[in-house]
């Protein structure tokens, strides 16, 4: 008992010297004086421990606490952004020329094949002109047969041959280019797949650079996600990643594709794209998608729940349920902590196998307390 009395005074002169302010740094003065108030507090639960042990008549408090065993399990850190859902062949396709829209023949959902003609341009002045290139035509190829059954008895010149057979090559240029032109008055499809925009109508002027119509095909389909900069040595092709659709409430799993060589300076991020194989969600084009990159993993890591983790000046630590003397007692024990995910940490220093963590019940324990295990 002398002991516990020895304890209190010492405690009450320690809060009289912080009072009296002879120290300059009181920063360090009041860590000192916490770090004496845990040692006296360690002091006195031993002391009670000890009484109780002696039959004294000190009543030493018991505290429930839970604990679970360490075990080496795998652990899995994940880098979560936001990505979209986008086609392999997701084009906006434009007009080649301005002209006046006359026909539109396709709507949004229809589908359509390669090469299939999705609106006409109007291309009437084109048309005459064709017409007046093919009678020119006909009169240079008439001109030309003539000429060249005279050449073949040796009637005329040379010169009068050349020049027949040069007007009718002429005209036969002028007449594919027409034709070429012609076709360039029709919006075709690139890919074969669905429509999912018009922005056309008819009588309005179509301009080459401006999105006339869109045409998707989700045969092949991939997510699109911006990964900042910090990240680039980590996130690479072939890393695990799984694939959340918050409006399906749906994961699916699937590897990195592609990662750009390229660094947007405007928001120091580069591109990566994940590809999506069959699943029961109905991919749309820009459907939000949270991309986990898995980034690091250890197949046999020693794992606590983040909330258990402590910190003092010597470092962060556990408590521990510890067997002495025929009683159970918590211990700090001090770890080093390496990567966390989804509330859970890695231990890398400071567990062994079987140790008993505790895991509820700790937050106001002191060193060498007693415990026990609901």
């Amino acid at each position: 008992m002398k002991k516990f009395s020895n304890s209190i005074v010492v405690l009450a002169l320690i809060v009289v010297a912080a009072s009296c302010g002879k120290t300059t740094d009181k920063n360090a003065r009041l860590a000192e004086l916490k770090k004496q108030y845990a040692e006296i507090g360690s002091e006195i639960k031993a002391l009670e421990t000890e009484l109780q042990v002696a039959g004294g008549q000190a009543k030493v408090k018991v505290t429930p606490v839970s604990s679970s065993s360490a075990k080496a399990r795998p652990f899995n850190h994940y880098l979560e952004v936001q990505g979209k859902v986008d086609g392999e062949d997701n084009i906006a396709v434009s007009a080649q020329m301005p002209a006046v829209v006359t026909a539109v023949y396709v709507k949004e959902g229809d589908a359509v094949r390669k090469g299939q003609v999705l609106a006409q341009l109007d291309n009437s002045v084109m048309q005459q002109q064709l017409a007046t290139t093919q009678q020119q035509l006909d009169f240079a190829t008439n001109m030309f047969n003539k000429q060249k059954a005279l050449w073949d008895q040796q009637i005329g010149s040379e010169v009068q041959y050349l020049t027949s057979k040069n007007n009718k090559e002429n005209l036969e240029r002028a007449m594919a280019t027409l034709k070429d032109q012609i076709e360039l008055s029709k919006i075709k499809s690139p890919i074969t797949g669905s429509v999912e925009e018009v922005n056309l109508k008819v009588g309005q002027m179509a301009q080459p650079g401006l999105p006339a119509l869109r045409v998707v095909n989700f045969a092949n389909v991939k997510v699109v996600a911006e990964i900042a900069e910090a990240y680039a040595s980590k996130v690479k092709p072939g890393n695990n990643a799984v694939i959340f659709f918050p409006d399906f409430n749906s994961e699916v799993t699937s590897t990195i594709r592609f990662t750009s060589k390229y660094i947007n300076p405007v928001n120091r991020t580069f591109q990566c794209e994940v590809r999506l194989g069959p699943s029961d969600v109905e991919y749309r084009a820009n459907m939000m998608a949270v991309v986990k990159i898995n980034d690091y993993s250890n197949t046999a890591a020693f794992t606590v729940p983040i909330n258990v983790i402590r910190e003092s000046q010597s470092g962060k630590y556990i408590f521990v349920a510890k067997a002495e003397n025929g009683q159970l007692v918590a211990r700090r024990q001090m770890v080093s902590v390496g990567m966390t995910y989804n509330g859970v940490a890695e231990i890398t220093q400071g567990l062994q196998e079987g140790d008993q963590v505790i895991t509820n019940g700790f937050s106001s324990l002191l060193d060498g307390e007693l415990i026990e295990n609901k």
